[in-house]
């Protein structure tokens, strides 16, 4: 009887542990997931109990720091960070064979998996809208919506983009730009004044916002992004010089939220023509905002998002 009893107790214990571990798998937390080529840094802020928020950068090469300006979101959910491989607090490698989309969606698998999420929101900025999309079209299980916010959908319909905004420059500036585009050299002293000033217009149109959260200095990953993009956020001459995946767009069936800048690199008129391509899904326009949104206009985009989240849970 006694021995019946100890087996018993030494299995609920085992349980309980077990339970506990499932449960915390969404507690306040940070590690680091083992995936092909290196392990990747992760992060689970807040507390609130609505489906979770996975967030993927842009890039391809950035990091996760300005989605610290998500943490408005943390009151009804919890936000998971991540750094793609290569890039911030994740194992950094130049292996190109390892800088291929397929690659970048199993990295967002490992985390979905590792986190057991069974229900969660798939947030993509600038690349990560792609990502996202990609994501989507091989693993939609557990995906209650999403939000594309200044998405690459299209390379082509990007760089038609930067065409058309750069043709508002101040002509000697377009003149710089144009040479460069031609000629690939975007090394001059000329360009990098060009390239900046295009930047003030239509990136970062106020300045970066410090974070109590964002404590740890890290930076991304040149390589990723000059092999998979290229030297210019004008011209893409890497790997993703064809991708384009607005045919696609009518086979997402959860609720999409599109948002982009009003001064957004990724245009207004153009992500509205995306999201117009999709079923259930809204746009909006950050107001005063470039491409970098989070930054140029927190409040208005975490107004935005809550908005879109509230009116699913």
């Amino acid at each position: 009887m006694k021995n019946t009893l100890l087996t018993f107790l030494s299995l609920l214990l085992i349980f309980s542990c077990q339970s506990q571990e499932s449960q915390d798998q969404l507690s306040v937390h940070e590690g680091k997931i083992q995936v092909e080529g290196g392990k990747i840094w992760y992060k689970v802020m807040g507390e609130g109990g609505y489906a979770p928020i996975l967030t993927l950068h842009g890039g391809p090469g950035g990091t996760h720091r300005y989605f610290y300006q998500l943490s408005p979101q943390n009151e009804d959910r919890k936000v998971i960070l991540f750094d793609q491989l290569g890039g911030g607090r994740s194992d950094y490698h130049t292996d190109t064979t390892l800088m291929t989309v397929d690659h970048f969606v199993q990295q967002v698998k490992a985390v979905k998996d590792s986190l057991e999420l069974d229900e969660f929101y798939l947030l993509g900025h600038s690349w990560g809208g792609a990502l996202a999309v990609e994501y989507y079209l091989q693993y939609p299980e557990g995906i209650k919506g999403m939000i594309l916010s200044s998405p690459l959908i299209s390379t082509p319909r990007w760089e038609a983009d930067a065409d058309t905004l750069i043709k508002t420059l101040p002509k000697e500036t377009q003149e710089v730009i144009n040479e460069a585009n031609e000629t690939g050299e975007y090394n001059s002293e000329d360009y990098q004044k060009a390239d900046a000033y295009y930047w003030s217009q239509f990136g970062l149109r106020s300045s970066k916002k410090a974070h109590p959260l964002d404590t740890v200095e890290v930076s991304g990953n040149g390589v990723i992004y000059n092999y998979m993009w290229g030297p210019s956020e004008f011209r893409c001459t890497g790997t993703l010089k064809n991708f384009d995946r607005t045919e696609s767009l009518s086979k997402i069936k959860v609720p999409t939220l599109f948002v982009t800048g009003q001064y957004d690199e990724a245009r207004p008129q153009t992500v509205k023509y995306f999201s117009n391509l999709t079923p259930n899904s809204t746009f909006k326009v950050v107001e005063g905002a470039g491409h970098s949104t989070l930054h140029d206009n927190q409040e208005g985009y975490n107004q935005i998002l809550s908005n879109f989240l509230n009116s699913i849970h």
